[in-house]
């Protein structure tokens, strides 16, 4: 039974540090305490969060039990993992709204059972001057600047605070708080989670086993998925948000994506990669596979294959979707497009503006060349901005 629980554990994972002890605690018997935190420095739970989320599933679906970590208290510190210079400070009620928009996302991923979710304010919001000491005593400057990130930094004269030397000795108190047998995290989390390891044995617990997910590229193909660079998908993505960007992908992307995104076992990646290189595979259909299997993981079959043929009206015969959102347009009279853009679609000005000018907007499928059009000429028109965005104009 353990050897089969492994197996699954073991998938699709990027690196369990030290390699044997997963399994010596999973013959203990026992329902382990699993942990993943994550900072809500962001309003959006992404696919490759999801990556990290769905692993903490499978240990959930053989009874461990999953410690979701929100990290309001570390959010406001910010993590320094792969950054090239200081990042800038979130406040209480930036982290705290954040915190509220993905709590409802986690779940579209994880089971209600077995579910503890925890916001780490609760024990370092009260950690005082004398605790705080004690942390700091686990771990020596040598030894954080043994990581990769901060060693650069170091080298080359880029200042680092204090404060990011203590984010990692706050994550690991965490493992401490809540007695993490096994803590998850993306691929440039290890060194987080290792120094989990040196805190629990400062505090006298057995260490916990650091287990990595590999770091799901964007929709660019190109950079790891992040909200900031803006390639990402949500999980609250509409169905037909979700299918349309996952087919935008990059064709070399797809054999990352059916084990990542869609949770492919990995026979069933290696069949489908081995048929795109003989040419068995057509890429473009193994693309609509990808885009259905990812859209039914979080909205169902028959919602992904509705969006399928949305997909196919837009894109294949060049049409309009049946069910347009309407926007009100503004009284002036005329209209500033850029403006229009951006408040019926939610875009930054300076993005509209690039739009307009590389001829990403139409109406009923005309492209737009000028800036500012006339109230009769807008009412009851489509407005589209580049592939997938369209509102009606009432």
């Amino acid at each position: 039974m353990f050897a089969d629980q492994l197996s699954k554990l073991l998938r699709h994972t990027d690196q369990v540090v030290p390699p044997d002890e997963l399994a010596r605690k999973l013959e203990l018997g026992r329902p382990l305490r699993v942990k993943l935190g994550l900072d809500p420095t962001a309003p959006s739970v992404t696919l490759g969060w999801a990556v990290v989320l769905r692993k903490l599933r499978h240990f959930q679906e053989m009874g461990h039990t999953a410690v979701l970590i929100v990290g309001d208290f570390t959010g406001q510190v910010g993590d320094p993992s792969d950054r090239s210079e200081t990042r800038r400070r979130l406040t209480a009620e930036e982290v705290n709204g954040y915190a509220d928009n993905v709590l409802g996302q986690f779940r579209r991923v994880l089971l209600d059972e077995n579910l503890e979710i925890r916001r780490n304010s609760e024990w370092l919001g009260s950690l005082d001057m004398a605790g705080l000491l004690e942390l700091t005593s686990a771990a020596t400057v040598a030894q954080m600047l043994e990581r990769s990130d901060f060693a650069k930094r170091y080298q080359e004269g880029s200042p680092i605070s204090v404060m990011e030397f203590l984010y990692p000795l706050l994550q690991g108190y965490d493992s401490v708080a809540v007695q993490a047998d096994v803590e998850l995290g993306g691929s440039d989390q290890l060194w987080n989670l290792m120094m989990g390891r040196v805190v629990q044995e400062r505090y006298g617990m057995e260490p916990q086993v650091a287990m990595t997910m590999p770091l799901l590229v964007g929709t660019d193909g190109v950079k790891k998925m992040s909200q900031s660079v803006g390639n990402y998908i949500g999980v609250e993505d509409p169905p037909e948000e979700m299918f349309g960007k996952t087919m935008s992908i990059p064709d070399t992307s797809m054999v990352e994506w059916f084990p990542l995104a869609a949770d492919f076992d990995p026979e069933e990646v290696a069949v489908i990669e081995s048929g795109l290189v003989s040419g068995e595979l057509h890429p473009g259909e193994t693309k609509r596979r990808l885009a259905r299997a990812v859209t039914a993981l979080y909205w169902g079959a028959e919602a992904a294959e509705e969006a399928e043929r949305a997909f196919d009206q837009v894109f294949k015969r060049g049409g309009i979707p049946d069910e347009i959102e309407a926007f009100t347009l503004p009284e002036e009279d005329p209209v500033t497009v850029p403006s229009l853009i951006r408040d019926a679609l939610g875009l930054s000005g300076s993005e509209a503006r690039r739009l307009l000018a590389q001829g990403a907007v139409k109406l009923d499928g005309e492209t737009v060349q000028t800036q500012e059009l006339g109230r009769s000429e807008l009412k009851g028109r489509v407005l589209q901005v580049g592939k997938r965005r369209f509102v009606r104009l009432v």
